[in-house]
């Protein structure tokens, strides 16, 4: 069941009016509710992966209950250390067990020796990096101390497959949601439309900007010989705007979707292409992956405590390692380490980087600026076109192509109304940056007629831009 569905669009709305008007503002009825409509909206895509996550969500409230009663510190590292090895465990297996039998047998083949591994005919069941880090962030918080464990277990499995966030994310934390699914909720008709307006601008990302997007880079991508090395830069470019607008979509339908049952998701975006460096990017990137690899990850090896070469070796792990997350092949592991090196430089320099958007409280970036913003928006799409190749191969051909000598050629059927239509998303991107979402400066500062006007403009672009069939949101590979 995709956001962009028709069945979305039916469920939504059930889901809404018997949430607010049928449970007659019952907690304890609205969140069984809020679980047996996430399970629906989860068995909607592969009944036969409901009991990974709810065998996943019972293994770690029973966990965390363990931990907090147990007698001596060996028995709570036993209970820690079980839902470590069964919740990465069952990742590994679904996502990473053949990637590592076939870069065994590779690796041994090169020194004479042949071996079939034995692999899996598997599914990669949807949703699975997100939610397995929910558990993860919540028994490693109730190891360190950090917060007690949830008795109620319906509450907990809300926190866990709450079906707005259980497949793509943000990956939340307990101690932001749970005291928001504990707490009563009553309705409220200005979070509802500032829901709604979120949920809309969510769409228009998606379909009118990544789906149109998509289209032209597949045909580039998928044939990077046809094409001149001009066209392969402008390729991953459109790559970036499909990346982003599909993601950043999904999470503001997501953001918008909680609010219409009272729940504030964390924010996941913060107008990335803006940022003047790439450690900037990554703090306005994916942002909730971003801290959960910081404060789970970064910090325990020891964060920048041990010096300049200690804060390099353990930023170079926690990139390599977010490429992995991200897929199951040797492209996300150099992307991921490509871009842990981008920050180096930063680090030698001592450079803590930018705290504000840029052009803060100015309408235009100084020339300055714009530099910096192009430079950073280079180094991260030549990353990206080793992250969208199949594989090394052809990311290396893709690589080879882009910098031939040879005149811009247009892919075949290509529209100006993409580029333009792009152009317009960036125009409101930098209007509204300073706002938390851009969609706010036209919802909260506009007069009614400009901004029903404005809305009018994106229901119709949606529907006049839309491809003829549903296309799946990126993220949902990973």
């Amino acid at each position: 069941m995709l956001f962009n569905s028709i069945e979305f669009a039916i469920f939504l709305p059930i889901v809404f009016l018997l949430y607010w008007f049928a449970t007659k503002g019952n907690m304890k009825i609205q969140n069984i509710l809020l679980l047996v409509s996430s399970y629906f909206f989860y068995a909607c895509w592969d009944y036969r992966f409901l009991f990974l996550l709810v065998f996943s969500t019972l293994l770690d409230y029973f966990t965390g209950l363990k931990m907090h009663s147990a007698k001596s510190e060996s028995m709570k590292k036993f209970w820690f250390w079980l839902s470590i090895s069964v919740n990465l465990g069952f990742l590994g297996i679904f996502k990473y067990f053949n990637f590592f039998a076939e870069s065994m047998a590779n690796a041994l083949s090169l020194v004479g020796f042949h071996a079939d591994f034995w692999t899996l005919n598997v599914i990669l069941p949807v949703g699975i990096s997100f939610y397995t880090f929910h558990g993860l962030s919540y028994v490693i918080d109730i190891y360190k101390d950090r917060i007690k464990p949830e008795r109620n277990f319906i509450d907990y499995s809300v926190f866990v497959s709450f079906f707005p966030l259980l497949v793509a994310g943000p990956i939340e934390r307990a101690t932001h949601l749970l005291p928001q699914i504990q707490r009563k909720r009553e309705f409220n008709y200005e979070q509802s439309v500032d829901g709604l307006r979120q949920i809309l601008w969510g769409l228009f990302k998606k379909i009118v900007i990544a789906d149109n997007c998509a289209y032209y880079v597949d045909m580039v991508f998928s044939n990077p010989h046809s094409y001149s090395g001009s066209t392969h830069w402008a390729g991953v470019a459109f790559f970036a705007f499909q990346v982003y607008g599909d993601f950043s979509g999904y999470s503001d339908i997501a953001l918008g979707t909680a609010r219409l049952f009272g729940i504030d998701l964390l924010r996941n975006f913060a107008y990335p292409y803006f940022s003047r460096d790439t450690g900037e990017f990554w703090r306005r990137w994916h942002i909730s992956l971003s801290s959960w690899f910081r404060d789970y990850l970064y910090i325990p090896l020891g964060g920048g405590e041990g010096g300049m070469w200690m804060k390099i070796r353990n930023t170079l792990i926690v990139f390599t390692i977010s490429g992995f997350w991200h897929g199951a092949g040797w492209t996300y592991v150099l992307w991921g380490l490509l871009n842990g090196l981008y920050l180096v430089p930063a680090i030698l320099m001592k450079n803590n980087g930018h705290k504000e958007i840029a052009a803060y409280g100015k309408k235009l970036p100084t020339l300055r600026e714009v530099f910096h913003i192009f430079v950073t928006f280079v180094l991260i799409i030549f990353s990206f076109m080793i992250f969208r190749s199949k594989n090394m191969t052809e990311a290396i051909i893709y690589i080879g192509d882009s910098f031939s000598l040879s005149f811009f050629t247009k892919p075949e059927g290509m529209q100006n109304a993409v580029v333009w239509l792009v152009c317009i998303f960036l125009i409101v991107e930098w209007i509204g940056r300073e706002n938390k979402f851009a969609i706010e400066k036209m919802g909260l500062e506009w007069p009614r007629p400009l901004r029903v006007a404005f809305y009018l403009l994106i229901v119709f672009a949606i529907f006049w831009f839309k491809p003829m069939h549903e296309v799946q949101f990126f993220y949902f590979q990973f």
